[in-house]
């Protein structure tokens, strides 16, 4: 997908931000430090992003959408469970990229008491993300998404990989993960096997 010149620059700075808070945490986001991140002049950011809270509510917007491309991107093959395996790990920690991803998450997330911006960014995530789990667990099901079953399994597995996740992390970058993904597989399973019964 190609970007404007302008959109560029508003993705750059986005880009600064997670670095920033990734590298010294959400504190020392600034305006200085990520136009002097990002290679630009303070006075182009503000052209930008008048505030510091537009600039990391479009970071975090920002994230969603990067994710929410890299799920669609997924191609749904024969093997049902095996697609939404597929689907779910571009969303857990499972990856350096997707570890970041998640850290920067709970950086965010953490900010929002005192960002009405932020707060409304990990609300509209959230909503896309439940209604995502209950579209893979209808498709699982072979059944509507609106219907019960799909609702209430959707709503357990998206419970079950944010458990997953914040375990992820607490282990280190380069430990197994596999584990998770037998937990994914295990949970998926009982998913199809519900709606056979």
């Amino acid at each position: 997908m190609g970007y404007t010149p302008r959109e560029e620059r508003k993705a750059r700075l986005a880009e600064a931000v997670w670095e920033i808070v990734l590298e010294h945490g959400i504190s020392a986001v600034s305006v200085r430090s990520v136009a002097a991140r990002a290679g630009m002049a303070v006075g182009s950011l503000r052209h930008l992003f008048p505030t510091q809270s537009e600039l990391i509510e479009f970071s975090a917007e920002l994230m969603v959408e990067r994710a929410t491309e890299r799920v669609s991107a997924v191609v749904p093959g024969p093997d049902p469970v095996g697609y939404v395996v597929a689907v779910i790990s571009e969303l857990l920690p499972l990856t350096p990229a997707t570890r970041r991803e998640f850290e920067l998450n709970m950086a965010l997330i953490a900010e929002t008491p005192g960002n009405p911006g932020l707060a409304r960014a990990r609300d509209d995530a959230h909503a896309r993300l439940l209604d995502l789990f209950i579209r893979l667990a209808g498709f699982l099901r072979d059944e509507d998404p609106a219907e019960a079953g799909p609702r209430h399994d959707g709503r357990r597995l998206l419970a079950l990989c944010d458990g997953l996740g914040l375990h992820l992390l607490h282990q280190s970058a380069d430990a197994d993960t596999g584990w998770a993904i037998d937990l994914i597989r295990e949970e998926l399973g009982g998913i199809r096997v519900a709606s056979e019964g």
